[in-house]
């Protein structure tokens, strides 16, 4: 057997003499060389091993705590959702205080200008309690209509003056802190 070959570069690779190929870039190093070199020492392998069980544990404690905090801000989703008109509602009782207060006044006496002054009142109260809330009535007579305001009922023949305007509200529409709960339903002139 020839002690080279010659390969497709036209290089010549040493041949062992059994007639195998030796792989090592360095030809005064054997072919098996690699195969007897350890990985990592056995220090350096127990200390990768220690550093990956605390990143795995660092892992499931972080998961845990995801679901803990996902579990909690639900929880008080649902408790905030359950209270929220809490707030409305008591400063609201002074309100049906009054009302249930007007409502005997009505059954004591036959005075008229008294019953609407009490009347009066406590529609006062009422609305002054939920503007206090943020609540606000919308104006809208006169102006011009816009369909991101209010709602059209109908149009009636009306003037050039008031043709695409706001002629007559048939429904009151609101604002809770600056935004619409509920659309001004009106009657538009054409």
């Amino acid at each position: 057997m020839n002690e080279m070959n010659e390969n497709l570069n036209g290089q010549n690779d040493p041949v062992e003499p059994t007639g195998t190929v030796n792989i090592n870039a360095d030809e005064n190093a054997p072919g098996d060389q690699h195969l007897n070199e350890p990985v990592a020492e056995e220090g350096e392998l127990e200390a990768l091993k220690a550093q990956l069980d605390a990143k795995s544990d660092q892992y499931l404690r972080l998961a845990a705590e995801f679901d803990n905090y996902k579990r909690r801000t639900a929880k008080e989703r649902i408790e905030l959702i359950q209270t929220a008109g809490k707030d409305v509602i008591v400063s609201l009782l002074d309100v049906l205080d009054d009302s249930e207060r007007a409502e005997q006044q009505l059954e004591k006496t036959d005075d008229v200008a008294q019953i609407k002054e009490g009347i009066r009142l406590v529609f006062t109260k009422l609305r002054n309690t939920l503007g206090g809330r943020g609540l606000k009535p919308m104006e809208v007579k006169g102006q011009e209509f816009n369909p991101d305001l209010h709602e059209a009922i109908t149009e009636i023949p009306a003037g050039d003056e008031h043709k695409g305007k706001v002629v007559d509200e048939v429904m009151k529409g609101y604002t809770l802190n600056d935004k619409i709960i509920r659309f001004a339903k009106v009657v538009v002139g054409k």
